[in-house]
């Protein structure tokens, strides 16, 4: 199934429950919010799907102005379409640069530059410069988040265009479907290919050598939502899995890239195929879980989310957190002593999930379907 069902009903309680955790609520009455980040100051920056970003001060509170609205450039027929994704340039603070990933109204999915004006809080809304434009087969499946490394590297996940398509394309390399790209876009405009990118040698008497460059990963089906660990590099991927399984796939930091996850030959380590390639390597993920019920209800669609690098809640250190799109449950994932992977809930909520966010400080938001951004913090401190 998809990220986000048009079908889906919001929910309008707000019930959390959690021994040692709650949530806190940091801003409300948004517009379908899907996304945080931050410009590496106090300052957080929130999606809204409609095609808004807005700023959550943190003395104001959430500013009526929008830091940049292009509302009138997003499709919005389905859920998984609008305004995706943002990421600030490493050197913002010099060059102005944003980056934000959306799906037009042509339903083509776009990667676009944009410049901050004068006053901080508001961005040029002509400043916009396409880098990127990646037709859509369907409504569905469209990833995608954009992240800098630590690299300096702009990357992007592209989800498989929807069921409907020929399922093979997360395999194709002449195909930026169901993909991780990993672009350079600084050393000229619109992007350039790194030299080091897996496939970048690669040749084909019928194909150009930019249809191939841009991807770092591949085998994904709808890889909603990554994030680096700013500890140690390691690269995230939770990538929405069908009936059979929900994957949290790992690229560790220093990677030479071109992992093969697998879809749709595999959902995590299930062959879906009668016939495989043998000549492919294929990547399993670090963990996966099927959709269920059970006892934090229906598991359905898996919510990406951070390791927890920041101070307020150390006891966290080094754990991944995630959540479930259908259940609203948030759960930690850490790394055991003997090599396998615990998952544990932290957090049960009937709230419906769309992202994780992560401030500049490393503190961890959720946010959700009912318009809200809230703060993971402890029970003794809410």
């Amino acid at each position: 199934m998809g990220i986000l069902l048009a079908t889906v009903q919001v929910a309008s309680a707000q019930h959390i429950t959690g021994d040692a955790y709650t949530l806190v609520v940091i801003a409300d009455h948004l517009q379908v919010p899907t996304y945080l980040t931050h410009a590496d100051d106090e300052r957080l920056f929130v999606i809204e799907n409609r095609g808004r970003i807005r700023i959550i001060d943190p003395e104001a509170g959430l500013l009526e102005t929008p830091f940049l609205d292009i509302s009138n450039r997003v499709a919005t027929d389905d859920l998984e379409q609008g305004l995706i994704s943002l990421a600030f340039d490493p050197d913002y603070a010099d060059n102005d640069f944003f980056y934000i990933y959306y799906i037009g109204t042509a339903g083509q999915a776009i990667l676009e530059r944009y410049r901050v004006s004068d006053d901080p809080n508001v961005a040029r809304p002509n400043s916009g410069r396409i880098m990127l434009t990646i037709p859509q087969p369907t409504v569905m499946h469209k990833g995608g988040q954009l992240h800098f490394g630590a690299d300096g590297l702009l990357y992007l996940s592209v989800g498989d265009g929807g069921a409907n398509v020929r399922q093979e394309i997360a395999q194709d390399r002449l195909s930026l479907l169901g993909k991780m790209l990993r672009l350079d876009v600084h050393s000229q405009f619109p992007y350039a290919i790194p030299d080091d990118n897996p496939f970048v040698d690669l040749t084909h008497p019928a194909v150009r050598r930019r249809e191939l460059g841009e991807i770092w990963a591949l085998g994904f089906r709808n890889p909603w939502r990554f994030s680096f660990d700013r500890a140690t590099g390691d690269l995230y991927i939770a990538d929405v899995g069908p009936a059979g399984g929900e994957e949290v796939n790992i690229i560790a930091a220093g990677s030479n890239g071109g992992l093969n996850f697998g879809w749709p030959y595999y959902k995590a380590d299930v062959a879906l195929r009668s016939t495989i390639p043998d000549d492919v390597t294929f990547t399993f993920p670090a963990f996966s879980y099927n959709p269920r019920e059970t006892e934090h209800g229906m598991l359905c669609a898996i919510i990406g989310g951070y390791v927890y690098r920041g101070a307020a809640l150390p006891e966290l250190d080094g754990q991944y957190l995630y959540g479930d799109f259908c259940s609203g449950t948030v759960f930690t994932l850490q790394h055991d002593d003997d090599g396998a992977w615990t998952s544990n809930a932290l957090l049960d909520t009937d709230l419906l999930i769309t992202s994780f966010g992560e401030g500049a400080d490393g503190e961890l938001y959720l946010l959700t379907l009912e318009g809200t951004v809230w703060r993971i913090v402890k029970s003794s401190d809410a």
